[in-house]
C-alpha cells in the first residue's frame, strides 16, 4: 500500500480544525458539565509540522466525543517553551491543553539555563499519543547518498549547515550526538518549526536537517539517510538505522502527548485520557498515524507522567554529555 506524505494528509485537517459538535457519550458527570465551550489545544510550534498534524487528528476525535470543538492554536517560539508556559499558567479547568512533546518537556529542561515552568510538576499529564523516529535528510539532488557520504562531506567541509526545528529541540540534541559520535563539526541552523526548515531543504538553501519521519518520509524531494529507530521502520525498508551503521546512541523517538495545567480535576484528566485512548484504537486514526511512520501509544495518565519524568532524566544525561546549553 502506498503511503501518503504528511503534506497530503494535512489539508483536510487544516480545513476542519474542529469538527461539528456531537453529544458527549455517557461516562459520568464532569465538573461544570465539561466542556462548556470550545477547548483551546495549544501546539507550541508553527502549523504544518508533526505536532500540528497529531493535534488536529486527535482534536477532531475529542470534539466528536465531548461535544465541543477542540481548536488548535499555534504558539511557536523558544523550542516550544513559550506555548507550554502559556498553558502551565492557565486556569486548571480543562479549557486549555498543550500538546506536550519531547522538545519542550523532555529536552528543554536540561538545555535552557532557566525554565519558566517545571515540565513535570506544573502540568497534569493526560495521555501519550504517538512516538515517531527522526531521520537525517538531504535534498534528493545532493551528491550525498549515504550516512557515510554525509560524514565524509562534513569532515571535508567543517561547518556544513544542519537545520533543526529550533534551539533546544530533540533534533538539535540529536545533531550534537551525531557530531560527537562521528567526529564531525556542523553548523546548527535553528528554525521556528519544521515547515520553514523543510522548505529550505527542498529549495536547496539548507544542506541537511534532522526531522521526524512523519514530515520527511514520503516527500520525493528528500533523500533519507538514516533513522533513529531501534530497527528498520516498516514501509521504509531501504532506510538504515543509525544503530546498524554504528551509532547506537542515536536510538531515540520523538513523542507527543496531551497535558493540562497542574490542578486540572482528576475526572477531566481521566475522561480525556479515555477518549484519547479510544481514538488511538480506532482503525481510522491508527492507520493515519502508522502510514506516516508514527506509532500510536496508549498510556494511563499516571503512566504518562512517569514517562515524562524518565525522559527528563534521560535527556539530562544526554544534554550534559553533549555540552548543549542555551540562555
Amino acid at each position: 500500500m502506498r503511503r501518503r506524505p504528511l503534506l497530503t494528509l494535512l489539508p483536510s485537517l487544516l480545513a476542519a480544525p474542529h469538527l461539528a459538535r456531537a453529544q458527549a457519550l455517557p461516562g459520568g458527570s464532569l465538573p461544570g458539565g465539561y466542556p462548556t465551550r470550545p477547548v483551546r489545544m495549544v501546539v507550541p510550534f508553527p502549523p504544518g509540522g508533526t505536532t500540528d498534524f497529531i493535534a488536529r487528528l486527535v482534536g477532531q476525535h475529542l470534539a466528536s466525543r465531548l461535544g465541543q470543538p477542540f481548536v488548535v492554536e499555534n504558539r511557536a517560539g523558544a523550542g516550544g517553551t513559550l506555548g507550554s508556559d502559556l498553558v502551565a499558567k492557565s486556569p486548571p479547568d480543562g479549557q486549555m491543553l498543550i500538546v506536550s512533546n519531547i522538545a519542550s518537556f523532555g529536552v528543554a529542561p536540561s538545555v535552557y539555563r532557566t525554565m519558566p515552568y517545571n515540565s513535570v510538576t506544573d502540568f497534569a499529564h493526560i495521555a501519550l499519543m504517538a512516538e515517531i523516529p527522526s531521520v537525517l535528510v538531504v535534498n534528493v539532488a545532493s551528491p550525498i547518498r549515504t550516512l557515510a557520504d554525509f560524514i565524509a562531506a562534513a569532515k571535508a567541509r567543517p561547518g556544513m549547515a544542519m537545520g533543526s526545528p529550533g534551539n533546544g529541540t530533540s533534533s538539535h540534541a540529536k545533531q550534537t550526538i551525531l557530531q560527537r559520535a562521528a567526529g564531525i563539526e556542523t553548523t546548527h541552523v535553528p528554525y521556528r518549526g519544521s515547515g520553514p526548515m523543510m522548505n529550505d531543504v527542498m529549495g536547496g538553501t539548507l544542506e541537511s536537517m534532522i526531522t521526524t519521519l512523519v514530515e520527511a518520509g514520503r516527500n520525493e524531494r528528500f533523500r533519507l539517510l538514516a533513522v533513529t529507530a531501534d530497527a528498520r521502520v516498516p514501509g521504509w525498508p531501504d532506510v538504515p538505522t543509525f544503530k546498524e551503521l554504528g551509532y547506537p546512541d542515536l536510538v531515540a523517538s520523538t513523542w507527543f502527548g496531551l497535558s493540562g495545567p497542574a490542578g486540572t480535576p482528576r475526572e477531566i484528566v481521566e475522561r480525556i485520557n479515555a477518549e484519547v485512548l479510544s481514538g488511538l484504537a480506532t482503525p481510522e486514526i491508527a492507520a493515519r498515524l502508522i502510514e506516516t511512520g508514527a506509532t500510536p501509544r496508549r498510556m494511563t495518565a499516571p503512566e504518562y507522567t512517569a514517562f515524562i519524568e524518565s525522559e527528563v532524566r534521560r535527556w539530562a544525561g544526554v544534554v550534559r554529555a553533549a555540552g548543549i546549553r542555551l540562555d
